[in-house]
């Protein structure tokens, strides 16, 4: 699984994600943490997770697995991604507290053999990551045979914008197939995911608020997002009505 995923990134079909995981987790802190538990209790409508089981499909940098274990969940993370995995697992070193059990692996949500080993979950989480696996329909529908009856299903995918989503693909193929290209297009994406809130920010005499507050969202970096969404390869979307 390792040569396969070297071998696509190395034909420009995939972003390095693994790798921009690995710079994330030094910027990680508990205020971010705390963040991101608080999405986790919103989405889920819950104040603990004492008792549950939570799957983390696509762990990335292991935050919510860490934020699951923090909760009282024991909790199992899988990554197709090598160096995702190591990121997960380090995070665990640096902020798990030991008090649920935890553990960490590498496999595919696209290998059902796998998946048949992992059982049912109260919580299957899988935030940003059925879309990129270049099959996200037979990713959705193996990912809710894992879901025990009356557990919940977490997972976010990209919205299905016509024309907008299209070019979206065609600049991440640019970007993983052009290394000189990557400068320019992460520039002209940043003025357009961030360029009026800044202008904003300067009016209001507070420069770089919004870029400096981003973390509140869910705990994220922008810069480490802005990464993930320029070159975030394989790229599917789908409507909501076509996911319910």
């Amino acid at each position: 699984m390792t040569q396969s995923v070297e071998q696509d990134i190395h034909r420009g079909e995939r972003f390095k994600f693994g790798a921009n995981w690995s710079r994330y987790i030094d910027t990680l802190d508990e205020v971010r943490i705390g963040r991101a538990e608080a999405t986790v209790k919103d989405m889920l409508g819950v104040t603990n997770l004492h008792g549950k089981t939570f799957l983390d499909i696509g762990s990335g940098s292991g935050l919510f697995s860490l934020v699951a274990a923090r909760m009282g969940a024991a909790v199992r993370s899988f990554d197709y991604d090598p160096q995702s995995v190591s990121c997960t697992k380090e995070v665990k070193r640096r902020y798990s507290t030991e008090e649920s059990p935890w553990e960490i692996e590498q496999g595919s949500v696209l290998d059902r053999e796998y998946l048949s080993s992992l059982g049912e979950w109260d919580v299957v989480y899988s935030w940003g990551v059925l879309h990129h696996t270049g099959q996200m329909w037979q990713a959705l529908e193996n990912v809710t045979s894992l879901v025990r009856s009356g557990g919940q299903l977490y997972i976010a995918i990209y919205n299905d914008q016509k024309g907008t989503s299209r070019r979206w693909l065609k600049i991440k193929k640019m970007y993983n197939r052009h290394v000189w290209l990557r400068p320019i297009l992460l520039v002209l994406t940043f003025l357009e995911a961030f360029g009026m809130n800044l202008v904003v920010d300067a009016v209001k005499l507070r420069p770089f608020r919004s870029i400096r507050h981003y973390y509140k969202e869910r705990g994220m970096s922008p810069y480490r997002d802005l990464l993930d969404w320029v070159g975030g390869l394989p790229f599917e979307v789908a409507a909501p009505e076509a996911i319910f």
